[in-house]
């Protein structure tokens, strides 16, 4: 579903604001972040300046900056909302845009050094929140041989990230935006195996904990999942009955964690134990509030 943002208002929307907040969860990887530009064509790394970028930064820390969303970690690209967002990206942007998605990016980075590839707006942005950033961009086309050039020499003076533990990196970031929580590494345990081209399983101990999902970018939980994320007490709904199908009706629910959006993934408890996990249809307050209504469409559960 597309998101579209195409006035200054988008800085304020729903998922934007999400977005922002929820990127103080991730932390970038390796001693250096390169801040890219953003791209029309989503997910970035299809487009045309993405292809050319990724030549030299793809063993590095890579962090676009997007407005209305502030930064896209480069593993993040093809999670919902910022897969699917319509934008303009003249990268002449507003003092409100510079200061949102300055802090965004600033937050991201932390202490790290960093590598502004960027020019225009990108670069007030750039030059207003980071402090020493090298900018290899200083004819103002970040795509131009000299450009180019600039920034794999710099790249030359930082060690390369092993492949594997990018992977495994990224893996947990997703599951930390999703969850809305750190704690989510714990999705994505240490020795897991990815199988799959595009919906990917991950599989741990030869039990698969969940699948990543190539439409939304999200994962979906098997049951081992559910006990996980139980563990860690996030996305729980509460009911105390014995369910013969793959729907919970809103009646039927207990206690509910308020933190539940439509469409999060959920585990579902009876008597504390982990009974299935699927899809919210309604919000944690509005699972305990509301009298009609289907609340969970489960996708495991147990017979």
């Amino acid at each position: 579903m597309k998101v579209p943002c195409i006035t200054e208002e988008s800085l304020h929307r729903p998922e934007a604001r999400r977005w922002r907040q929820r990127m103080r969860l991730l932390e970038p990887m390796g001693d250096v972040v390169v801040v890219l530009p953003c791209s029309m064509k989503k997910p970035y790394s299809t487009s045309k300046s993405h292809t050319i970028f990724m030549r030299a930064t793809k063993k590095v820390q890579e962090a676009i900056l997007t407005s209305p969303f502030g930064v896209c970690p480069r593993e993040m690209e093809r999670t919902y909302p910022i897969q699917s967002y319509d934008a303009s990206t003249t990268g002449d942007w507003s003092h409100e845009e510079i200061d949102l998605m300055g802090k965004c990016l600033k937050d991201y980075v932390g202490g790290k050094k960093v590598i502004a590839h960027v020019s225009g707006g990108y670069r007030e942005t750039c030059e207003a929140y980071l402090d020493d950033a090298v900018y290899t961009c200083q004819d103002g086309r970040t795509t131009s041989w000299e450009s180019m050039e600039n920034l794999k020499v710099e790249l030359k003076k930082h060690p390369k990230l092993k492949w594997k533990e990018k992977r495994l990196h990224g893996l947990r970031s997703i599951a930390r935006y999703q969850f809305n929580t750190r704690a989510a590494d714990a999705l994505i345990p240490d020795g897991s195996r990815i199988v799959g081209r595009f919906n990917q399983r991950i599989i741990h101990n030869n039990e698969q904990i969940a699948t990543l999902l190539f439409e939304t970018g999200f994962y979906s939980l098997n049951m081992k999942g559910g006990e996980i994320l139980n563990d860690l007490g996030q996305k729980w709904v509460k009911i105390d009955f014995d369910l013969k199908t793959n729907t919970v009706f809103a009646p039927g629910v207990v206690d509910a964690d308020t933190s539940i959006i439509p469409k999060d993934e959920v585990v579902v408890l009876r008597d504390n134990e982990v009974f299935g996990v699927g899809k919210a249809i309604l919000s944690g307050k509005e699972m305990k509030d509301a009298s009609v209504g289907v609340a969970v469409k489960l996708r495991h559960r147990k017979k």
